[in-house]
């Protein structure tokens, strides 16, 4: 008979056990502790980026292109003279602080530093036409681009965004696979050339570049360098051109969200452009802004809320672009 004692291997053990059963919640514990204070840190940095995301947004200078007024002026059968003192002295009227113009010329740029500072309006962008498809021209089509940039640098300009010209202006005569290489080429030579005079080019569509199987659009973002080669999304052009379709548009800016440095706002509803600008429409702003907030990717915000057959007539110019202002800051803030 085994005396009624405990014996020490048996307490030893015990010990041992109740040791490591502690030392195994003690680590617990810490992880849990790092784990939260990780988590805590997580949030907090999330939360300080998407407070700091929106402090930049609602403090955003907001432009308007000219092509929107000068739809506007054609529909009234009025003439309009670009860069002069009416013009942005509306602008300016309207709230709006930023002037996006299309420079055709060198002699836009006489006395416009000085009107736009009179006005209290800034340039960060300009919009200029290209032709790089057509190797007979598109030398001399640069160098007139870096004449341009060379002068818009002067008045504080960053970013040149430029559409290369089709065959013909609303002509549906397709580019040959040698013109889109050719083109993209070009493209990516002029924006190399861009960065040197510290100026971000721009690609911009409208909806001709959509067409057969959007090979132009797809090209011109896929064989041209991300450091020389950027993005202005013009949401709507690329929605028409898709057949009225969001699902392509959303689609692009998946593949295309990292290049994005510009956006065209142009709002529509049953497939034609309303008068004044809105995030609610055809196209699903408030879904593009938070994409891009997502990512984390701040852009130059450009009204170009045109006009065109079957757009209401309710508002003058001026009060269009105030109404359109107004509800982009409005989402802003």
């Amino acid at each position: 008979m085994q005396p009624n004692v405990t014996p020490r291997v048996a307490i030893q053990a015990e010990h041992t056990g109740h040791n490591r059963k502690d030392q195994l919640g003690f680590l617990r514990r810490r992880r849990f502790l790092g784990l939260s204070g990780m988590c805590i840190a997580g949030l907090a940095a999330g939360e300080l980026h998407r407070n700091s995301y929106a402090a930049a947004a609602a403090d955003a200078l907001i432009a308007t292109n000219t092509y929107p007024w000068e739809t506007f002026a054609r529909r009234n059968n009025e003439n309009i003279e670009l860069h002069t003192d009416h013009l942005l002295s509306d602008i300016a009227s309207t709230g709006i602080r930023g002037y996006e113009p299309n420079i055709r010329s060198l002699t836009d740029f006489d006395g416009l530093q000085q009107r736009l500072s009179k006005h209290g309006l800034e340039m960060p962008s300009i919009y200029v036409n290209s032709v790089l498809h057509d190797a007979s021209q598109s030398a001399q089509s640069m160098e007139q681009v870096l004449a341009i940039a060379e002068r818009a640098v002067a008045l504080g300009t960053t970013i040149l965004v430029t559409n290369p010209s089709p065959i013909r202006w609303g002509g549906d005569e397709d580019k040959s696979d040698a013109q889109l290489q050719h083109q993209a080429k070009s493209l990516d030579v002029l924006g190399e050339k861009l960065r040197a005079l510290g100026v971000t080019l721009a690609y911009h569509n409208h909806d001709s570049e959509l067409r057969q199987g959007a090979r132009e659009f797809h090209h011109m973002l896929t064989a041209t360098s991300p450091q020389n080669v950027r993005f202005c999304l013009d949401a709507h052009w690329i929605y028409r051109g898709c057949g009225n379709s969001q699902l392509a548009l959303f689609d692009a800016v998946e593949h295309y969200a990292d290049r994005i440095v510009e956006l065209h706002l142009r709002q529509s509803r049953g497939g034609v452009w309303t008068e004044s600008f809105t995030m609610e429409g055809d196209i699903d702003y408030p879904r593009l802004f938070d994409v891009l907030r997502t990512r984390g990717i701040q852009t130059h915000l450009v009204l170009e809320q045109a006009v065109e057959a079957g757009s209401p007539s309710t508002l003058g110019v001026v009060e269009a672009h105030r109404v359109g202002n107004a509800n982009l800051r409005s989402h802003l803030s």
